[in-house]
């Protein structure tokens, strides 16, 4: 059987990135095709580069155009796309060419805390100030709206009063690099 391949999209410091490139290194049925980044600066695109993992780098214009990625794609012959960290609305084209085979990773539990706008440090300020009991992690298809594509898994953590916005970052990074890889690799070999 041919391997599965992905490609990760990221635009920061890529921790996710980098644990699923770890995780899938030498993996039997799955390989990391590349990663692209939007942002020229992000740490991803070094820490790929040093884990020999081919990288891209377009901006947001660029970006934008779902033609361009789903040429991208299909040239490097990308069965699956992960969001890590991908600070930007994937196009209607690329969503459609990959229809249910764009994951993405939420530090919230959806449908709560999603939207444009919700990501990183601005969910955890929202969780934090609106004194939940608990947070997590939600692992979802994309589709043409943010963060409303099917659940694939959530992953719960508690809170308390004594949490801050850096504890519970510790706490969903926590989740994160547990969970995301074997999710991942379930949903594509399911």
């Amino acid at each position: 059987m041919q391997k599965q391949r992905i490609a990760i999209f990221a635009s920061g410091t890529g921790s996710n990135a980098v644990n699923l490139i770890h995780f899938f290194k030498g993996h039997p049925s799955i390989d990391v095709a590349f990663v692209l980044s939007n942002n020229e600066d992000a740490p991803v695109l070094s820490s790929a580069k040093k884990l020999d993992v081919p990288v891209l780098y377009y901006p947001n214009d660029v970006v934008a155009k779902g033609h361009f990625l789903v040429s991208i794609c299909e040239e490097q012959q990308v069965d699956w796309i992960v969001l890590a960290g991908y600070l930007r609305l994937v196009p209607g084209s690329l969503i459609d060419n990959y229809a249910d085979k764009i994951i993405n990773l939420h530090p919230a539990l959806l449908p709560n805390y999603g939207g444009k706008g919700m990501y990183g440090r601005n969910v955890h300020k929202a969780v934090i100030a609106n004194q939940e009991s608990e947070s997590g992690i939600t692992i979802h298809f994309v589709n043409r709206e943010f963060d409303k594509g099917r659940i694939i898994a959530q992953f719960h953590c508690a809170l308390d009063q004594t949490d801050t916005i850096e504890s519970l970052e510790s706490k969903i990074r926590y989740l994160e690099q547990s969970y995301l890889p074997i999710v991942i690799q379930n949903t594509i070999l399911s």
